[in-house]
């Protein structure tokens, strides 16, 4: 069913999954900007302590997806502040079969996909995992975690199955998601906090956030606020989920957020899709959020125009 796929998107998310899956024989094109020469060049190399790195040498890099055509499935890892930039990727990569993965963090990227391309096409992927891009045509994974697979407003069919198993031979370890905007909503529950805690702190790692009693305190906060508002959604959020996600973030050492990355070095910051909307959603249905409040004030103090701009 997926024989041939294209990658939008193809910065440590997108690049590294799509590594992985090329390695198994699957078709892998890549859609490239600035890595594009030096993946060209010399491929596209993941490096993942203790496991063990590894060069995918033959990468199949483009500059535009008219090059690469239609395609079985395209797993999508741009950020939310460029989607209006989808709308003139994407129909070159269609047929009438294609299925779009949505790698995005926050919630708003499912539904833009099911607007503007139907919404029988839409998968989403949850990514617990540390990924840096290192360097032009380098992807860093510290922390392997899990992906999670889920259908847009259905439960599991038989193409996710199917795309869990190619995600499982690659390597990565995969599970299928019962309810997709619940998984969403858990993703949130560290999303929220670290990513933003990160960037209000004045721009520090994950392993400061922990160290630090008053920054744990509001991550706690934060958490508890996400899985409150998910339960008045009809969301479930596991007994022990906080503690699960605290443990792990103690695991990852010095782990910059994807949204301090992007911050500091003067790019758009996904403030509505991690913050603005899960709390303009949290609101409607009757949940107190103080401390998403004040942290999503403070955000956009700090992005500015950055946060709506791709």
């Amino acid at each position: 069913m997926f024989q041939r796929l294209a990658i939008v998107g193809a910065g440590a998310v997108g690049g590294y999954y799509g590594a992985q899956l090329a390695r198994t024989g699957v078709e892998v094109n890549f859609l490239l900007r600035r890595d594009l020469a030096a993946v060209k060049a010399h491929g596209l190399r993941v490096r993942q302590p203790p496991s063990g790195d590894f060069l995918l040498q033959s990468a199949r890099a483009f500059g535009t997806t008219a090059e690469i055509g239609p395609v079985d499935l395209v797993v999508i890892g741009i950020k939310t502040t460029a989607n209006d930039r989808l709308l003139a990727l994407l129909p070159p990569l269609l047929a009438d079969h294609t299925a779009l993965l949505m790698l995005q963090n926050g919630l708003g990227g499912d539904e833009f996909l099911a607007r503007h391309f139907g919404a029988q096409r839409v998968l989403g992927g949850l990514c617990f995992v540390c990924l840096n891009r290192t360097a032009p045509g380098e992807i860093t994974c510290t922390l392997p975690g899990y992906l999670a697979l889920g259908e847009y407003g259905r439960p599991p069919a038989e193409r996710l199955v199917e795309l869990a198993g190619r995600f499982t031979a690659a390597g990565v370890r995969t599970v299928i998601a019962p309810n997709l905007a619940e998984a969403r909503w858990q993703k949130l529950v560290w999303n929220v906090p670290f990513n933003g805690l990160a960037i209000t702190a004045g721009g520090v790692t994950t392993d400061v956030i922990m160290r630090d009693a008053e920054l744990r305190a509001k991550a706690h906060a934060l958490m508890d606020e996400i899985v409150d508002a998910a339960a008045r959604l009809g969301y479930v959020v596991p007994p022990g989920f906080i503690r699960m996600q605290l443990d792990h973030t103690a695991a990852m050492g010095p782990y910059r957020p994807s949204s301090l990355i992007d911050w500091q070095e003067g790019r758009a910051v996904e403030v509505e899709a991690i913050w603005g909307e899960p709390l303009r959603r949290a609101r409607a249905a009757g949940a107190a959020m103080p401390h998403l409040e004040k942290l999503y004030a403070g955000l956009r103090g700090l992005t500015g125009g950055r946060s709506t701009t791709s």
